[in-house]
């Protein structure tokens, strides 16, 4: 049977300290004493040496120190602005590994500075859903190219979009959003529910009817209901069914059930495009056809490498001449006051800051002080870390500042975690508003997670932050990954 063991770890007596079982052991005279007050100096160093090592083990490990708020908070919604409406789970970190945040941010949970929250979806007034892109099967849409084409127009000749800069050519209208809310959600990871969700849009949608002094339309629940019957996982990567279903027309409503069905301008286009390509055929026959005479193919013949549509990098990086009127840059900036150019940095950024809130989000100047800002965008719990197969600029928080001409136009706010990319928040110069640098530097971000994933394999995911539907200003967030999936 195993020796009781006393309180410093040494076998003796049970419930006595090292000290007094040598006592016990040697009585009470001065030898003992004197033995007893030099082993005792010997155990006070022994445990000084044990809480040094273990102080250093402890930084070592960089534990998370967090400090949970017990019971949900309910605090003014600063989307809607209901005074009460917002609730949430909450905890102050003091400290947080990446992989830590990594997993509550996998479970719904965001940072907003050093405080980590989850939303109670079921309660609060706003309900936000977490989005995540998937990079690698991400394809550039023709509004993205738009957006990019002006970007380099923009770069190489000074031009300027002409019309209303503000309306973004990618913000779709009321109906056309809530049609494709549903493909938005097969084509992301959204963490959601279907149910809650399709009624959420329902309302928005009928209140927007109501506000144009319509009726709602009888269909649209329809289509709603039979897009919950939809079988398909989240994100699964593969093409979601359209959210309108294709009704057959009605007997004695003058539908002519003898003539072919009503085809998309988007089918025609692609049909006249073969026949153009087959009437192009230097040899005198029309393109398709195979040696034997067979009919021709329904579909083109594969297009050389130089016909095939650019990538999203060939889109953002592409060549400019050497007289180009602007010159843009893009720099990768931890988020420490010990690095010296954050802290060189630190003005400039903070006065884009205060324009940008104040411009776009009408906040007083008093709610904009640099003890907001920091407290808001450059605090991190996260602890930075560089391990040998990571990414090279390590783990951590980063501001990716967009330099104009020598001079900040944007900040995107990100933090670089061992699966993923999460977009914290963005704030641009709002002169700059018709660049639509909202979607630019969603865009400019999906690559850069494209290109840390070629060193780590695993960093393959890209997290928006929440969609909240009934926000206008989160549309941005929708148009630019509504194709990620395709």
């Amino acid at each position: 049977m195993a020796r009781a063991a006393s309180a410093c770890g040494v076998p003796g007596e049970p419930g006595l300290r090292a000290p007094e079982q040598l006592r016990a052991r040697l009585g009470d005279s001065r030898a003992a004493r004197c033995i007893v007050g030099w082993r005792r100096r010997g155990w006070a160093e022994r445990r000084r040496a044990w809480r040094a090592g273990a102080m250093a083990s402890w930084a070592a490990l960089s534990p998370s120190i967090v400090e949970y708020f017990e019971g949900e908070d309910s605090y003014r919604c600063g989307y809607c602005k209901n005074e009460s409406g917002s609730r949430s789970n909450g905890m102050w970190a003091h400290s947080m590994t990446v992989q830590d945040y990594q997993d509550l941010i996998d479970r719904g949970w965001r940072r907003s500075g050093k405080y980590v929250y989850k939303p109670v979806m079921n309660q609060t007034c706003c309900p936000q859903y977490t989005i995540r892109c998937r990079p690698l099967q991400f394809q550039p849409s023709k509004s993205h190219k738009k957006v990019l084409k002006k970007m380099l127009k923009f770069l190489a000749k000074g031009e300027i979009s002409k019309g209303n800069y503000e309306d973004d050519p990618m913000e779709p209208t009321m109906e056309d959003t809530v049609a494709g809310d549903f493909g938005l959600i097969n084509k992301l990871d959204i963490q959601c529910d279907l149910k809650t969700l399709s009624g959420d849009l329902t309302e928005s949608f009928d209140s927007e009817e109501k506000k144009k002094g319509k009726s709602p339309k009888k269909g649209a629940s329809n289509e709603f209901i039979q897009s919950q019957d939809i079988e398909e996982k989240l994100g699964s990567g593969e093409p979601s069914h359209p959210v309108k279903m294709p009704m057959a027309p009605k007997p004695g409503k003058g539908a002519d059930l003898s003539k072919p069905p009503c085809r998309k301008a988007k089918e025609i286009r692609k049909e006249r495009k073969r026949l153009k390509l087959m009437q192009q055929n230097p040899a005198g026959e029309p393109e398709g056809f195979q040696a034997q005479g067979e009919p021709p193919s329904l579909f083109p013949p594969k297009a050389n490498k130089s016909n095939q549509p650019k990538s999203l990098e060939d889109l953002i990086f592409e060549s400019l001449p050497e007289n180009a009127s602007h010159k843009l840059e893009v720099r990768l900036v931890p988020v420490s006051f010990e690095d010296p150019e954050f802290k060189s940095s630190f003005s400039r950024s903070f006065s884009l800051y205060v324009k940008y809130q104040m411009a776009i989000h009408q906040d007083p100047p008093d709610e904009c002080g640099k003890t907001e800002f920091t407290r808001f965008l450059c605090s991190s719990p996260l602890e930075a870390e560089n391990p040998p197969n990571g990414p090279d600029c390590g783990y951590g928080s980063f501001h990716q500042q967009y330099w104009l001409d020598g001079r900040i136009i944007a900040v995107g706010v990100i933090d670089i975690l061992p699966y993923c990319v999460s977009s914290v928040y963005l704030y641009y110069d709002p002169d700059y508003s018709f660049l639509s640098l909202g979607v630019y530097s969603a865009l400019r971000e999906i690559a850069f997670t494209r290109q840390l994933h070629q060193k780590t394999s695993q960093l393959s995911y890209y997290y928006m932050g929440f969609y909240i539907h009934s926000c206008p200003k989160m549309k941005y967030k929708e148009n630019s990954c509504r194709k990620a999936l395709r």
